[in-house]
């Protein structure tokens, strides 16, 4: 627009992408401007919580060697771990979790959640939206994910946008599984309310995500006289007739706003923190997507998913996808950089005084077979491993009002199905809306104008005090 002085051409964001569906900035920042609903239900905990983080564990972790051991069961089910004793008088955790047992009080474990979804792309996207996948495999046609739908209803304050996610690629990663997953985008609400996507990997020490300082050849002046030159030429637009030229045209100012704001260039500065506060997580991909997401959360951006990376180790399971090395991974590679982020999470809200009104979820899209060696897909597994199983799994929430040191539903014996109160996606997601205060006959119109009920569950009402 501005020819060859024009700002500098790289993506806002040159550590990743605005969505995966080419959203810009100005688009982006549209997602604020929606009226928020609001509604009462009479509970002391509705809208408790001002923001979420979501750390997803992709692949599926095997709850029945993390969250819902079985010591009694055959060996062939219990494994090679041993549950230990926690914080919390009756609740015992994987051996491998030392951390997060000294969290317990802190946290709500869900031992009953299931759907029907087998595959990775497609059972994403009940736990991401509480809806089934659509039949279309179309992502356009998904279910909004929790992070669009507050984009939509102008949740956020500031420059920073409503939703972002961080999903860092690494050296083995596979795209198919990282970018075409079911339920991570907007949908059917349209790509303006699409996250900002963060692929690069914040351990690294030249991390930084974008452009959040002028050129040097673009002085505070020169970005004005720019700025001035855009308001002249929405205005020429305006005459015709164009009534979304100056809604358009609000959104390029808040996207100059956001070039030189403070606020934004420090929210994604990780030398911000300390040595000690970056050890505390983790210096590992996933650990310091955590503590981006608790800066990004303290400066008021409402949802944050942190997905779990491939740790780019050749020649084993990819994330949490133990189809083998089931138990070498969980043990040396994976439960001990969740133990800690997760833990240092909970501290660091605590101590910041944030944790009452911050949601944190830990979830997976599926858990794991049973039995090891079990095939429950075309991937099937290995004489170490498990397979995908989404009858029984386990996610975890703490914060924002939720009351810890419970677990909420049970196993059977071989934790394959829930033994009592089940807990399906769209009612967990209902409990989410719940404590994030949006009402539960919320509706929203597609593209068509057709009015939709985002969430249609039930409250799982424990789980919300």
């Amino acid at each position: 627009m501005f020819g060859k002085h024009s700002i500098h051409r790289r993506k806002i964001l040159q550590a990743g992408s605005v969505g995966l569906m080419g959203l810009t900035l100005p688009q982006f920042l549209r997602a604020r401007t929606s009226v928020a609903s609001a509604a009462v239900d009479g509970t002391a905990t509705f809208g408790r919580a001002k923001s979420c983080i979501l750390l997803f564990m992709w692949g599926g972790p095997a709850h029945q060697d993390t969250w819902d051991l079985k010591p009694d069961a055959p060996s062939e089910v219990r494994g090679e771990f041993s549950p230990i004793a926690t914080r919390t008088s009756g609740i015992q955790i994987g051996e491998h979790f030392p951390l997060l047992a000294q969290q317990t009080d802190r946290l709500a474990i869900i031992r009953s959640m299931t759907h029907p979804n087998v595959d990775h792309l497609t059972s994403t996207h009940f736990l991401l939206t509480g809806q089934p996948p659509p039949p279309s495999g179309n992502l356009d046609d998904d279910w909004p994910n929790l992070g669009s739908v507050l984009a939509r209803l102008g949740r956020g304050a500031g420059p920073l946008p409503p939703f972002v996610s961080m999903r860092p690629k690494l050296e083995n990663d596979v795209p198919r599984f990282v970018e075409q997953s079911h339920g991570q985008f907007a949908g059917w609400l349209g790509e303006t309310y699409n996250p900002l996507t963060i692929d690069a990997d914040p351990s690294r020490p030249d991390f930084s995500v974008g452009d959040f300082e002028l050129q040097p050849d673009v002085t505070t002046g020169r970005l004005n006289e720019r700025e001035a030159l855009l308001r002249a030429l929405e205005t020429k637009v305006s005459t015709t007739g164009d009534g979304a030229a100056s809604v358009m045209g609000e959104h390029y100012q808040r996207a100059f706003q956001l070039l030189n704001d403070a606020v934004a260039a420090d929210a994604f500065d990780l030398s911000r923190e300390s040595d000690e506060m970056r050890d505390r997580y983790g210096r590992n991909p996933h650990g310091q997507s955590v503590l981006l997401a608790r800066r990004l959360i303290e400066r008021g951006v409402p949802l944050v998913t942190a997905f779990w990376p491939n740790d780019g180790i050749k020649n084993v399971s990819v994330y949490w996808d133990t189809h083998s090395r089931n138990f070498v991974d969980l043990k040396d590679r994976l439960m001990p950089v969740a133990d800690r982020a997760f833990t240092a999470l909970l501290d660091d809200l605590d101590e910041r005084g944030l944790l009452d009104e911050t949601l944190v979820i830990w979830t997976g899209e599926f858990g794991r077979t049973p039995k090891v060696g079990q095939r429950n897909s075309d991937a099937g597994a290995g004489a170490d491993g498990r397979d995908h199983w989404p009858n029984c799994f386990t996610t975890v929430l703490a914060g924002g009002g939720v009351p810890g040191g419970q677990v909420y539903g049970a196993s059977d014996r071989h934790a394959a199905y829930p033994a009592a109160a089940p807990v399906k996606p769209v009612d967990l997601m209902a409990t989410v809306h719940h404590l994030l205060g949006l009402p539960p006959e919320l509706t929203l119109r597609d593209a068509q104008g057709r009015p939709l009920v985002v969430c249609p569950g039930d409250v799982v009402r424990p789980l919300v005090g």
